[in-house]
């Protein structure tokens, strides 16, 4: 179950939370950028603050955790099925 994939780079939408951090109106910068105010609020919730290589880190991270989570997923399944296989009570 992947997330849909952002038309913007973490590094651009950083950008556009600095712009509105030097004092650009955020509906203005969501007409130029393309993208919807709700967009805007959620990245801020997300990325304030950040450096355009903290957010790198942070999808990297992210990565990993899902990865970390689909192998214990599975090893749960593998303990399951040969607790079936051997009769053991779950």
């Amino acid at each position: 179950m992947d997330m849909k994939k952002s038309r913007f780079t973490e590094e651009q939408i950083i950008g556009f939370l600095k712009q509105a951090e030097a004092g650009m109106p955020v509906k203005e910068l969501c007409r130029q950028g393309g993208f919807s105010d709700a967009a805007f609020y959620k990245w801020r919730a997300k990325y304030s603050g950040m450096q355009a290589t903290d957010a790198k880190r942070l999808r990297e991270l992210e990565s990993e955790n899902a990865k970390l989570k689909r192998l214990l997923a599975e090893a749960h399944l593998d303990v399951h099925a040969l607790k079936d296989v051997f009769g053991a009570k779950p």
